[in-house]
């Protein structure tokens, strides 16, 4: 199954060609450092681009101090992964290893060659992608948590960590979590992340995180984007590709993670150009690296609250109550699943009640019977990957069948898989269990009965509730709270709402398709739309 990146391993390196690095040279400085001294401490802003010209440079591991693996980088290599390419702070420090010569660019200066120059823009992005895939898979690097299995805080941490990849490993409570604490300052025993070797952050929120890690949106943003991107789903993203392409400033806002509803799939078969798979998280994540490319912002989780119009363009109002300007605002914040009406629901999510199937939530389940609510495509591959690990997988559903829901091809392999049931005209009626999840009670519809299954896993993938409340009357919606768009409100583009300068695209949009494929499409062809508005009106 495919990644979002190359596997550093077994990549060929390429080094940037004599044209880059005069390019290099006319925009960046000359410097040196002595043996021992740092370049980039990690955990900071990574704003300069460093080229080695000669000497070594070794990348450090923030939690140890030493070096990270066997990275160390040469003459006519140069430092970085995707933390420079988003703006964030960096996973891992640098430090010369003998007297050292480098090329100092800033950020900026890179990210415009680069898109000027394809071939030096190829070759940075691949090696900085396979590089952050390397620290995720051998989660030597990155963010530390202690106390993550009886913290649902820490959990919560670990899922928007790793949906985003962010890299992040656990340690157990004992010796080395205590001198952890000590070094950090907090008491022992207590829930945290780490950050390098003396910094903590107790029981934080994925908001607290994304500010440490420079993920949420700069306070100086105050100047109006050309395109106010909110959510970034299949649809939000190939909008910020498209956009950052065209030349637009754009500011894609995302209150989860990186993927949407999406990023949740285990596996994705039926997206061209993948024969043998990706998940929606890898796919998703390979169109955000392009989008920063070219130049589009990321913000997260950040979620907006209120939308009203600002002179030529818009103002959106931020979880925080901080204002982002815009001259035109793409719609893309999608579905979620629906909650359902069952008592005590809300106490035991994320102990035992979940709403993706990843890694992560699968750990929790191994070796035991686990249930998936849902009759769609999510659903379906929740269930196939939970297969691999749990002892048995229930997939229960409402109504008579699966064929009308999911497609073929997945439907086939749910029912020749030895692990899973499928059991139609079923709801779950009751949850029962302590601190977290042990058991739920079924009511099949057809005998009138119920029954009980022991289980500490709950996968619930049912209803599509469109996130349109935001809006704040601005453009039209149909009865279930979907945005219409073109003819049904009279507009030109097939992607405009009823508001000029306001676009909806992807599974929020009435009447879309509710695929993967046809979000990219929607998301990508809107801007030509959006150009038009932001081009011609006066700012």
């Amino acid at each position: 199954m495919e990644s979002f990146a190359a596997d550093l391993a077994t990549l060929v390196r390429t080094p940037l060609q004599p044209a880059h690095v005069k390019a290099l040279e006319r925009v960046g400085m000359r410097e040196a450092y002595e043996p021992g001294a740092t370049l980039q401490a990690a955990g900071r802003p990574a704003e300069t681009f460093f080229y080695v010209l000669s000497g070594e440079v070794e990348a450090i591991d923030p939690l140890t101090g030493e070096r990270y693996g066997t990275a160390s980088l040469g003459p006519s290599q140069f430092f970085g992964d995707l933390s420079f390419l988003s703006g964030g702070n960096a996973i891992l420090g640098a430090r010369a290893v003998q007297r050292t010569e480098v090329l100092a660019v800033p950020r900026q200066a890179v990210l415009r060659l680069m898109s000027e120059m394809p071939e030096m823009s190829d070759i940075l992005v691949t090696v900085m992608a396979a590089r952050r895939r390397r620290i995720v898979e051998t989660r030597e690097g990155g963010l530390t948590l202690i106390g993550m299995e009886t913290s649902r805080t820490l959990q919560r941490i670990a899922a928007f960590a790793s949906r985003n990849r962010i890299p992040w490993r656990e340690i157990a409570p004992g010796d080395e979590a205590d001198a952890l604490a000590d070094a950090c300052g907090v008491d022992r025993g207590q829930a945290m992340v780490v950050l390098g070797r003396d910094t903590a952050l107790v029981e934080p929120s994925p908001a607290d995180l994304a500010r440490v890690l420079g993920l949420d949106l700069p306070l100086d943003a105050t100047d109006p984007v050309d395109v106010l991107i909110v959510g970034a789903g299949p649809a939000g993203v190939a909008a910020a590709v498209y956009a950052g392409a065209e030349g637009l400033t754009a500011l894609v806002l995302e209150d989860t993670a990186i993927g949407g509803q999406a990023g949740t799939s285990s596996r994705i078969e039926n997206y061209m150009g993948f024969p043998t798979g990706i998940t929606g998280a890898d796919l998703v994540g390979r169109g955000e690296i392009q989008a920063m490319k070219f130049g589009a912002r990321f913000a997260m989780p950040r979620r907006v609250t209120a939308l009203a119009r600002d002179g030529a363009g818009f103002a959106a109002t931020l979880d925080d109550g901080r204002t982002v300007r815009a001259r035109s605002v793409v719609v893309a914040t999608g579905v979620q699943y629906r909650k359902m009406p069952l008592d005590r629901l809300e106490e035991f999510e994320g102990a035992g009640i979940y709403y993706a199937a990843t890694d992560l939530e699968a750990r929790f389940c191994r070796d035991r019977e686990v249930a998936v609510i849902g009759g769609g495509n999510s659903a379906g591959q929740a269930a196939m990957f939970l297969a691999r690990s749990a002892r048995h997988v229930h997939v229960l559903v409402r109504g008579a069948g699966l064929a009308s829901s999911m497609s073929d091809y997945l439907l086939s392999r749910l029912q020749a898989h030895p692990c899973i049931t499928i059991h139609t005209r079923t709801e779950v009626t009751a949850l029962h269990g302590d601190t977290a999840l042990e058991a739920i009670t079924i009511c099949d519809k057809a005998s009138g009965q119920d029954w009980r299954l022991n289980t500490g896993g709950l996968f619930v993938m049912v209803g599509a509730a469109p996130n349109t409340g935001w809006l704040s009357g601005l453009v039209d919606l149909d009865p279930g709270g979907f945005v219409p768009t073109g003819p049904a409100v009279g507009a030109g583009s097939p992607y405009a709402t009823s508001c000029p300068g306001i676009f909806a695209v992807g599974d929020v949009r009435a009447g879309s398709v509710k695929r993967v494929a046809s979000a990219v499409g929607e998301g990508s062809v809107a801007i030509s739309a959006v150009w038009s508005h932001v081009h011609d009106r006066p700012s």
